[in-house]
C-alpha cells in the first residue's frame, strides 16, 4: 500500500508539469492574442488529465486492490504541487 501511495505522489506531481508548461507558453503568446493564451493554458489541462487518468488506469490493471489509495495521492500530490506552486509565486512578487 505504501508504494501504491508513493507512486500515485509521483503521478500526481507528473500531472502539475503539463500545468506549468501551459503557463509557460502563455508568456509566448502575443498580448492580442487571447485564443492564444487560451489555447495554451487549456493544452496544459488537457494534457494533465491525460497524464492523471492514464497513470490511474494502469493502476487499474495491474493493481485493482490498490487504485483507492493510489488515486487519491495523486490527487492529493497535484493539488498539493498547485498550491506549493501558487505560494511560491505569491510570495517571490
Amino acid at each position: 500500500m505504501a508504494g501504491a501511495i508513493v507512486l500515485g505522489a509521483l503521478a500526481g506531481a507528473a500531472g502539475f508539469v503539463p500545468l506549468f508548461a501551459g503557463l509557460r507558453m502563455t508568456r509566448r503568446v502575443t498580448d492580442t492574442s487571447n485564443i492564444g493564451h487560451a489555447g495554451a493554458l487549456l493544452l496544459g489541462v488537457l494534457l494533465s488529465f491525460i497524464v492523471i487518468f492514464v497513470s490511474a488506469i494502469i493502476c487499474i490493471v495491474a493493481a485493482r486492490d490498490l487504485v483507492l489509495p493510489f488515486v487519491l495521492a495523486e490527487v492529493v500530490a497535484l493539488a498539493a504541487v498547485a498550491i506549493g506552486f501558487g505560494v511560491v509565486k505569491l510570495v517571490r512578487k
